[in-house]
Formats: C-alpha cells, structure tokens, sequence
C-alpha cells in the first residue's frame, strides 16, 4: 500500500472577520496540494499570498474555514503529527534567559526525548550548525542569524519524519546559508519531508525538487520544479560539435561531424516564472498571468 503525502490539503481555505459593514476577508481560498514523503517542496509567493497561513493550517496551530489537512496520513494537529514533524517558524520566539543548549534540549523534552539522547542530539546539531563554540551563551546576545540556526536545531533535535520551515534562511549570511541549506541536503538524503517557503528563490532551485505559487490566496501553480520551470512549445537544443542556434545550427553541426546531443524543454529561471504567474512580469507582454 502506497504511504499518504508527507503533507496534504484539499479545498483548504481560511477567512478572516473584515472590517464592520465589508464581508468576511480570504487569506486561503481552496489549496488543493499533495507534498510526496521523501521530498522538498518550496511555498512561494509574496507577502500576504497565503504561505503562513497555508503552514499554519497544515500543523494545526489554526482551524480551517474549509477544507481539510493532513500531515504524514493523520489530520493536522493530530498529536501523532506532531510528535513526528519538526517546525521553524518565520520569526523563532526563543527564550532570552535560556542557553542555545537549554533551547535545544527543552525542544527534545517537549517531544518525549529522554534525558541522555536530547543532550546528545542537541550537542550533535548544535556543533553541526556552526554554534558549538556559543552553546552555553544565553540567546538574548545572539544575532538574527544565530537564532535561525539555534531555531533549526531545535526543530531538528527529535528526527521528525517531516520538517516545515518558514523562511529558514532570513538573517542570515551567505555562508551561514550555504550551510542551512546543505543541512537541509542531508535531511533529504535521510528521507526527511520538507516544506519551506522562501523568498530567496536561489535556495529554492538549490534545494527543492517540487514548489507550489500562491498569489492572493490562492493557488497561482504547482508541481515538480522541472514542470513549473519548462516553457511550453520551447526547447533547447544542445550541439555538440556546433556553434549555431536551432536548426541550421544542428545541419551545419552534422555536416561538420558533430551531432546533435540532446533537446529538452527549455526552462525559464524561478524568480520569471514566479514573476509571470503573478502577472508582475513585465518583460512578458500582457504580463502573462496565471
């Protein structure tokens, strides 16, 4: 029997009281999305798109208006779920008084760990994440940055079969990305689901193998990375042997001893396609909406 998505929403949507005399305000309207085990998926889309709200939902930190969600086959919010998801959230509220160790090990606690394997998780990732030297530091000093990573481990320190990560890169610098996102390459490689909304679209195309593009609440397009990406009615044709593009450069190729390679779809960058979808492309004529 086939496992269920790792995260699943169907006609998920959520709405807000509006202001005295208006109707009610959508900030989710009818997410239709089914996120693979084994994957990372990407949640993209501006400010006020539906992404928070989305991951909120998923983990039952808030009720839908309709709709329903699942995490890992059990409804959000289901403690099963919980107890194997790990979550980052946009902004982590830290204890200021407690220690990046502290922090980490009260993470392992609240999720059942026993005394002797938190302490040793919590030492394993902290030293992974750059912050061993700073363990024992209170995290009211530390910078931005620093909390994301101590944020990361915290939400690591149990396992969890699936992880969910709101812009799991803010604050920090290119290095520090650099290693966020190789830790994130290695949850991956140990079967970890990931969902992650991001506005660094460069860390997307790094890291994600599906994503999903929401605009005003709604569902602007979703699927594997390549399917998003791929322009219809476009392709790209590689020559070796050859200088010269489409198909007088692969006859000259050929005529020349050299052979035409491969042809495949040809794939716009992430931030035109996002930019399209939302109809804010304006090298697109029209603007190219979704």
């Amino acid at each position: 029997m086939t496992d269920p998505p790792a995260f699943e929403a169907r006609g998920l949507s959520k709405r807000y009281r509006g202001r005295a005399g208006s109707g009610p305000v959508a900030a989710l309207e009818g997410l239709d999305l089914a996120v693979p085990r084994g994957s990372v998926a990407g949640l993209l889309g501006p400010n006020g798109s539906g992404k928070s709200t989305a991951i909120r939902l998923l983990l039952g930190l808030s009720a839908p208006s309709a709709g329903s969600a699942r995490v890992l086959g059990f409804p959000a919010g289901h403690p099963e779920a919980r107890r194997r998801t790990g979550y980052m959230p946009e902004e982590a509220d830290l204890y200021p008084f407690l220690t990046a160790r502290e922090t980490v090990e009260t993470a392992g606690a609240l999720h059942g760990m026993g005394r002797r394997e938190r302490r040793a998780s919590a030492a394993a990732l902290l030293e992974r994440v750059g912050l061993e030297a700073e363990a024992d530091r209170r995290v009211e000093g530390f910078s931005r940055g620093m909390k994301r990573r101590v944020g990361l481990a915290a939400a690591l320190v149990h396992g969890p079969d699936a992880l969910v990560l709101d812009e799991p890169t803010a604050g920090l610098d290119p290095v520090g990305r650099d290693g966020l996102l190789s830790l994130l390459e290695e949850c991956r490689g140990r079967g970890t689901t990931v969902l992650l909304s991001s506005h660094v679209l460069s860390d997307v195309e790094r890291l994600c193998d599906r994503v999903a593009v929401l605009g005003g609440g709604r569902l602007a397009a979703a699927g594997t990375l390549a399917e998003v990406l791929e322009r219809p009615g476009s392709f790209t044709l590689e020559i070796e042997g050859g200088g010269e593009a489409a198909e007088a450069a692969r006859r000259a190729a050929e005529a020349a001893g050299g052979r035409a390679s491969e042809a495949r779809p040809t794939r716009e960058p992430l931030e035109r396609v996002f930019l399209r979808l939302l109809g804010r492309d304006r090298g697109t004529p029209g603007g190219g909406g979704a």
